[in-house]
């Protein structure tokens, strides 16, 4: 079974950054293409961006392109997202999901349904 972890969550002014991280436990991470997804009050959970299991490919929302990045270190078991520039529409709780990729040939999706762990959730709150 897989654990995972977010924090760095909070509270930050419109313009200004948040590092969140997820750490992965149980199975073998390099297996798992990572994904990190929101969800604002009274809205579906949407994907944010997400990176592939090696590391070297990344897919981003168009609303966060330019602003957010998706890194991770295989060798620490961890996933962060960085947000830059940030909005008050990025007012979500934060998840990041593990999709296991040894049952596809594709890189990292935006589909929920493909996710087959996910985190807690992180409180990201920016005020106007």
């Amino acid at each position: 079974q897989v654990q995972l972890v977010e924090s760095g969550g909070g509270l930050v002014q419109a313009g200004g950054s948040l590092r969140l991280s997820c750490s992965f436990f149980g199975r073998t991470f390099n297996m798992y293409h990572m994904g990190w997804f929101r969800q604002a009050p009274g809205k579906e959970r949407e994907f944010v961006g997400g990176v592939d299991w090696s590391g070297s490919s990344t897919h981003y929302t168009n609303s966060v392109k330019g602003r957010f990045t998706v890194s991770r270190d295989n060798a620490k078991n961890t996933v962060d997202l960085q947000m830059d520039r940030l909005k008050p529409d990025d007012t979500a709780v934060y998840y990041c999901a593990a999709d296991w990729a040894g049952d596809t040939t594709a890189g990292v999706t935006g589909s929920l349904s493909a996710y087959d762990f996910w985190g807690q959730g992180t409180q990201v709150t920016v005020s106007s």
